[in-house]
């Protein structure tokens, strides 16, 4: 969560605690109600934003280690079978040919199903240069899992972004709350400068207001009296 919006909702809660000391009654009542279905909501989208980010980094971790399965071994394996076979199938050979660059996560999907496809078309013919019997079985479900673990990334971020986007607008909502009960204490407690200062405390963005303490007075040599000192003139 943006610290921005940490500190606004924090301010919600200050003013939440002062509103609960000095109920306030008529339409300030219904200001302090909506202020409370907005912490709620801001507590509910907050676990919303977390798992979002928990979910992603999950899926994220466990593609980058479906993707190196992917990459080093299957169809590397594909690769150093096609390499053997360059002579008599070069375009073979060409059609399993790994990049030296990493390829964005949709593009390194797309080789990997075209080399399945191309490996599925010429089975035989691999299986006879030494081709594992359940490598295109292994492929295959290694793709899936790929697959999978881009949707739920996207889900997952689809959540954090809709969350997030709530809590914008909640934190505008709050913002015209506090304005609306910040006229009904100017006016209840106007004549309070103790419950006044509480109240600007409560609602500063930036966090509750502290009194420094008042300076300390230098300290004064002591004299043997209150008379001030004569100055003798140089003889």
């Amino acid at each position: 969560m943006k610290a921005s919006l940490r500190r606004r909702f924090d301010m919600a809660e200050r003013v939440q605690e002062f509103l609960r000391a000095h109920p306030p009654e008529g339409t300030a009542a219904a200001a302090r109600a909506r202020l409370e279905e907005l912490l709620e909501r801001v507590r509910v989208q907050g676990l919303h934003q977390r798992a979002g980010i928990v979910d992603t980094r999950s899926a994220t971790a466990r593609r980058d280690g479906v993707r190196r399965e992917l990459q080093s071994k299957l169809l590397l394996y594909l690769s150093v079978l096609a390499s053997g076979l360059r002579n008599e199938h070069a375009e073979l050979w060409m059609a399993f040919r790994l990049p030296r660059r990493r390829l964005p996560n949709l593009a390194f999907l797309s080789l990997a199903r075209g080399m399945l496809r191309t490996a599925a078309e010429h089975k035989e013919l691999l299986l006879s240069a030494g081709m594992s019997e359940t490598l295109l079985d292994d492929l295959a479900a290694a793709i899936v899992e790929f697959e999978k673990t881009l949707e739920l990334t996207n889900a997952a971020v689809r959540d954090h972004i809709g969350a997030s986007a709530d809590l914008r607008a909640v934190a505008t909502d709050i913002t015209r709350q506090v304005r609306l009960l910040d006229g009904w204490v100017r006016y209840r407690f106007a004549g309070s400068a103790e419950l006044m200062a509480a109240w600007a405390s409560a609602r500063n963005v930036h966090g509750p207001v502290r009194v420094s303490s008042p300076p300390v007075p230098l300290s004064v040599p002591e004299r043997g009296d209150d008379t001030p000192g004569v100055v003798k003139p140089a003889a």
